[in-house]
């Protein structure tokens, strides 16, 4: 898994920018009743989502939380006060106290099935009845766009899902949260070039292919052979369900 804390720095530029933020922003709040008043944005990263949420509605307060220490100072900057740094397995807040949590691109990097439930119970936890709950699902396969890259990367060993749409609904459902609803967003900026691949994985973004490992090596091979090295291949579209707390 990579670093967070060394990844923060980069973490924007890297990923779509505000772009990719604003389409996210935007997903979420389409599953977010309007008359919310308190949302807890968990592993919030660098704020760049979480900010645009908190400016969206103006009667709106918006938290968030973020276990890396570097990802949480750049989200304070962004949100001042706004901002906790904690562990979403646990999080600091009392049973009931949002009318809405989102977490965004958390639950595929869970450490396995076990933490999924973690954080999913937790979020159920903060949750006032009627609250609602959004999320991303199935991550890694709104990677795969059927790209040139794609073709090549098809046969690298797989790696574990955390963020099945339907494992997700069913932990969910453990924990009193009824599906409510479902978009889907753009992730602007983040279509893959060969070259761009080639430097993921030379940098440990691939899970199942660590850098300097031989199949590693054998498929930054095959990527530099492709045509077009810098032309980005379509951008991922991220899909968001949302489920509702009983009570």
């Amino acid at each position: 898994m990579l670093d967070y804390d060394k990844e923060a720095e980069r973490y924007d530029a890297s990923r779509g920018g505000e772009p990719r933020a604003a389409a996210a922003a935007q997903g979420v709040l389409s599953l977010v009743p309007p008359d919310t008043r308190r949302l807890l944005d968990v592993a919030c990263g660098t704020g760049i989502v979480t900010r645009r949420l908190a400016a969206a509605r103006d009667h709106m307060r918006v938290t968030g939380v973020d276990l890396a220490a570097a990802m949480a100072r750049q989200a304070s900057t962004r949100l001042p006060g706004a901002v906790v740094r904690a562990d979403s397995r646990r999080l600091p807040f009392r049973d009931g106290q949002f009318d809405a949590v989102c977490t965004v691109w958390l639950l595929h990097l869970a450490a396995g099935p076990a933490e999924v439930r973690a954080f999913v119970a937790e979020c159920a936890r903060v949750l006032r009845p009627g609250g609602v709950y959004v999320t991303t699902v199935d991550k890694a396969a709104s990677h795969n766009v059927g790209s040139d890259i794609d073709v090549v990367l098809s046969s690298r060993p797989p790696g574990p899902v955390r963020d099945a749409a339907a494992d997700v609904e069913s932990c969910a459902a453990a924990h009193g949260l009824v599906p409510a609803g479902q978009a889907r967003f753009t992730g602007h900026g983040q279509g893959r070039s060969p070259r761009r691949t080639i430097a993921d994985l030379r940098r440990g973004w691939f899970v199942t292919l660590p850098p300097g490992h031989p199949l590693a090596d054998g498929f930054a091979d095959r990527l530099a052979r492709l045509p077009d090295q810098d032309r980005p291949r379509p951008d991922p579209v991220f899909s968001l369900r949302s489920f509702r707390k009983a009570g």
